[in-house]
């Protein structure tokens, strides 16, 4: 069986143009010809073009991948590994990266815009602004930290103060919570930490079950947060990162 041009484009997500371009340097020579002379790809032509799309995300100029598809002593199940190799070490560093947006955001969230007074009137001797510089550094283009940004910019002193008073409140049930000796995945504890994750996404960006998650791991993981959390109640990080993995849990299915 033979694909035409526009079947292979819808196939491997390209354009026809750069079907055309790959026949016209020679990385990838369509197979057949129909009679009227239109570009016919068979399937070691698709066997072909995925061998060279795997290199292009790996960022192989094309000449480059035309001489290892065409090297007669290569070894396509070591390219193969090799590929494999490269893209798991790249979806590692893109995880690590959305991990440090996650964490960046967090951070952003105990950020506000008041005077130095406001600030000590509405959060006492917590600096709220202490990771903001840090986060607007690193990830200050991303979406999410924009969104933050906008909520942010928004809001009065009044709803620094109705955010705080919330986030105070939720901090005094869960202390007691975790002094009660309540399970971190008992339905009272997934139910606060679903709280915990609606206060977010409330105020400052959408926080879905996965990225929660991540929060979760970093509460602990990171000593700053880690000691904020069990300032309020010793214990109380870990316990809410068990509570939060098995809310996500409970969402997700």
């Amino acid at each position: 069986m033979s694909y035409s041009v526009g079947q292979v484009a819808g196939f491997a997500g390209v354009t026809v143009r750069t079907l055309h371009h790959y026949d016209e340097i020679g990385l990838l020579v369509p197979g057949e010809r129909s009679t009227a002379g239109h570009r016919r790809y068979g399937d070691a032509d698709l066997e072909r073009l995925q061998r060279i799309l795997f290199h292009r995300e790996l960022g192989f100029p094309l000449d480059e991948v035309a001489a290892l598809l065409d090297d007669p002593e290569a070894d396509p199940r070591a390219h193969l590994r090799r590929q494999h190799e490269l893209l798991t070490a790249r979806i590692e560093k893109l995880r690590k990266m959305a991990a440090a947006v996650e964490h960046a955001m967090e951070a952003r969230r105990m950020g506000i815009d008041l005077t130095p007074g406001e600030r000590f009137e509405v959060f006492g001797d917590k600096d709220p602004e202490q990771y903001a510089e840090e986060a607007e550094q690193r990830w200050g283009g991303t979406e999410a930290y924009a969104e933050s940004q906008r909520r942010a910019a928004r809001y009065t002193k009044a709803d620094w103060q109705r955010m705080k008073a919330e986030a105070d409140d939720w901090s005094a049930r869960y202390a007691a919570l975790v002094t009660a000796a309540e399970p971190a995945a008992g339905e009272r504890a997934m139910d606060m930490a679903e709280e915990h994750r609606r206060h977010i996404s409330a105020w400052f960006y959408d926080c879905p079950p996965e990225m929660h998650r991540c929060l979760a791991a970093m509460y602990v993981s990171d000593e700053r947060f880690k000691a904020f959390y069990d300032s309020v109640a010793p214990g109380l990080a870990e316990h809410l990162k068990e509570a939060i993995e098995a809310n996500a849990a409970r969402l997700t299915g």
